[in-house]
C-alpha cells in the first residue's frame, strides 16, 4: 500500500491542549488550530518524503524506514527519529516521550501523537 498523494485535513481532536504540552505560545496555538492543513507525501520505497503545509507554513521532513533521520516537529524542534512501519499500512516513532503513529486506511491517514494520557488525533482525506 502506498502513502503517496496529496491529503486535506478534515478534523483534529485535543490540538490545543497537545500543543501546550508541546511548550507552543498560546497566539501560535490560536492561530493555527483553524488553518487548513495540507499533507503531500511521496513514497519511494522506504524512502518518504512528506511536505505539511500549513496557512503560510511549510514543513519538509525527508526520511528512511528504519534508518535515523532529523525531522522537524509541530513545535518547530527538530529531532533525531527512526520511523518503522508496521505491516504496509503504519508509520511508528517515538521521540520525546512522544509515541507517533501514522496509519493508512484507503484514502484516510490517522496521525496520533500520544504522550502520557493526552492524544492529539489529526484525520486527513486524500483530495
Amino acid at each position: 500500500m502506498s502513502f503517496t498523494g496529496k491529503y486535506e485535513l478534515q478534523y483534529q481532536e485535543n490540538f490545543e491542549p497537545f500543543m501546550r504540552l508541546l511548550g507552543l505560545p498560546e497566539d501560535q496555538i490560536q492561530k493555527g488550530k483553524d488553518l487548513k492543513s495540507i499533507s503531500e507525501i511521496v513514497q519511494d520505497g522506504k524512502k518518504f518524503t512528506v511536505t505539511i503545509t500549513t496557512g503560510p507554513k511549510v514543513v519538509k521532513n525527508v526520511f528512511t524506514i528504519g534508518e535515523e533521520s532529523e525531522i522537524e516537529m509541530l513545535n518547530g524542534e527538530k529531532v533525531k527519529v527512526v520511523m518503522q512501519m508496521e505491516g504496509n499500512n503504519r508509520l511508528v516513532a517515538e521521540v520525546k516521550g512522544i509515541k507517533s503513529v501514522t496509519e493508512l486506511n484507503g484514502d484516510t491517514i490517522t496521525y496520533t501523537m500520544t504522550k502520557g494520557d493526552l492524544t492529539l488525533k489529526r484525520v486527513s482525506k486524500r483530495i
